[in-house]
């Protein structure tokens, strides 16, 4: 197995528990933080589909410009933009071969500036490990926002 084909398998893998985590989130409360120092719900939700949009754009492409807003109404119909998302995604990853994915370098631009440049597979696995990173933080949020914990990894105290 490549690391192109393991990367499309876990991608695939991450799509269920990411979207129950976004659907998971109250909807009067999406802007509880546990800090003021923390993001909110809302904003950490936003990052992750930000994220999401950007993975095409770094497939198909040699630079792209991070979004770093994604505004929603409310957390079911993000988390339904963030599946017709990930589907695109999973369609270009489909076009890369073994060459492209390992070799060819991706430039990440921020507000025009540019920030990194990275062999493709490196910047797509490190913005699908920030996902995760705050879809980890987002679930610690939803049981003081009085929602409850979807599957992740396996059952939680809340699908028991």
């Amino acid at each position: 197995m490549t690391n192109l084909d393991f990367f499309k398998a876990y991608f695939n893998n991450e799509f269920k528990a990411t979207y129950d985590i976004i659907n998971a989130i109250p909807v009067d409360k999406m802007h509880y933080k546990p800090h003021p120092i923390n993001r909110s719900a809302y904003e950490l939700a936003e990052h992750i589909v930000a994220h999401v949009y950007d993975f095409n754009l770094m497939i198909n492409n040699g630079q792209f410009d991070e979004k770093l807003e994604f505004p929603f109404e409310n957390p079911s119909e993000l988390a339904l933009k963030m599946k017709g998302l990930w589907e695109q995604a999973q369609k270009s990853l489909e076009s890369l071969d073994d060459k492209q994915w390992e070799e060819e370098t991706v430039e990440l631009l921020i507000k025009g500036k540019s920030f990194v440049t990275l062999p493709r597979m490196h910047m797509v696995w490190f913005f699908h490990n920030d996902i995760i990173h705050h879809r980890g933080q987002l679930s610690t949020y939803l049981r003081p926002m009085g929602g409850k914990n979807p599957t992740v990894y396996g059952y939680s105290a809340d699908t028991v």
